[in-house]
This record gives C-alpha cells, sequence and structure tokens, in this order.
C-alpha cells in the first residue's frame, strides 16, 4: 500500500452542487444587482467564497454577499445538491481495505458535515475537514494542512484527490501527491497543467491507481 490516507475534495468529487450554489450565488449576487446563468457561475464552485463574490460584486460588498449566500446556503442550497455514481461503494471499499479517508474542502466544515451525513457517507471519514466559517481557514493548503495535523501523517502516505486545479496546487503546496477528476468542474485539458500522478473519469478508478 503506497499510500494509507486518502483525502478528498467535496464539491465536484464527491458530489454535484452546482444546482445549489449556483442559486444561492445569484440569490447574493442579486443584492448588487448582478444576475448569471448557472453556465458562467461553475467557475466559482471550488475557490473561497471570497474570492468569487470579489468578482462578482467587489471587495468592498464581497463579506456582506457571503452572509447573503449562507441564509440560502445554510437552509435550502445545502441539500439542492447530487451525491456521483459509485461514491458511495467506492468509499466502502476503500474503508474495508484499510484506507484513512478524509476531507479537504474550501466549504465551511459544519456544511461538509451535514452534507456527508445527508448522502449516508460520514461514517466512511476518520477526518471530516472543511473551512472555517470566519474565513481564516480557506485556502486549499490550509484545509490540507489542518487536516495533516489532526492525523499526524507522513506526507509521503497520503494522497488529495479533487477536480480543480486549486486541489493539484494545494497539494503541491504541501508536498502531497494528487489525483485528479474530470467529470467535476474542470476539464482534463486544464487539470493536465497542474502536478498530478493521474487522472480519472469516475471516482471507482481509484482503486486501479490505489491497487485495492
Amino acid at each position: 500500500m503506497k499510500y494509507k490516507f486518502v483525502l478528498f475534495d467535496l464539491d465536484g468529487t464527491l458530489t454535484d452542487p452546482q444546482e445549489g450554489i449556483c442559486n444561492c450565488i445569484n440569490y447574493a449576487a442579486s443584492f448588487y444587482g448582478v444576475q448569471k446563468p448557472h453556465s458562467q457561475l461553475t467557475k466559482y464552485i471550488g475557490p473561497p467564497l471570497l474570492k468569487s463574490f470579489a468578482e462578482l460584486v467587489g471587495e468592498e460588498n464581497a463579506k456582506d454577499a457571503i452572509v447573503k449566500y449562507r441564509e440560502r446556503f445554510s437552509t435550502i442550497g445545502l441539500y439542492e445538491n447530487e451525491i456521483y455514481p459509485n461514491v458511495k461503494n467506492t468509499l466502502a471499499l476503500l474503508k474495508d481495505k484499510g484506507y484513512v479517508l478524509c476531507t479537504a474542502s474550501s466549504k465551511p466544515q459544519v456544511y461538509v458535515e451535514k452534507i456527508l451525513q445527508h448522502f449516508d457517507i460520514a461514517q466512511y471519514f476518520t477526518v471530516i475537514g472543511g473551512a472555517t466559517l470566519d474565513g481564516k481557514i480557506g485556502e486549499k493548503e490550509q484545509v490540507i494542512e489542518l487536516v495533516l495535523g489532526r492525523l499526524n501523517a507522513d506526507k509521503r502516505d497520503v494522497v488529495m484527490v479533487g477536480d480543480t486545479r486549486f486541489d493539484l496546487i494545494g497539494a503541491e503546496k504541501m508536498g502531497l501527491d494528487a489525483i485528479g477528476v474530470t467529470y467535476g468542474f474542470a476539464a482534463a485539458e486544464e487539470l493536465v497543467q497542474y502536478p498530478h500522478i493521474a487522472l480519472i473519469d469516475d471516482i471507482s478508478e481509484i482503486t486501479e491507481i490505489l491497487k485495492v
């Protein structure tokens, strides 16, 4: 077993949150006279919200826009979400084979926990890692560092799995190998430009890479 610990991004890797996130972004942005079709908002799925709203409504409005976003997301948007095919059985198999599974998401940890519970997959994760609501921990490498601190793991034993360049870059900054998934919110043509040991088209393919 080359790796013992597997860190998963959430949005675009385990679940497809497009409807909920885009609806909530538009809800918040509408207070500043901004509305966009969902096709123009998918690029904001993954990065920290502060960066996204700074681009959408201006830096001076970004923090207030996050408050508006969370008004809707915490009650409705959280559940406008779908789990990707083969996620649950793949997590169960990895857990059964002795891998230690964790999340490392830029979404606030409190929401990550609720989503995992909603889809009945929380039991597969030893550490549920996410951002903090106050924004002090939000960048991918910060979340990864937080998770690694809880695990006390050798970085050579850890691999990060995610769907965007933020996951791959964050892993590189923290000295980890990374696997990119192409069914999320970044195309393979984008991911191939960033450090990775493999790109997969279905979450179940991770078992081949890990030789489960």
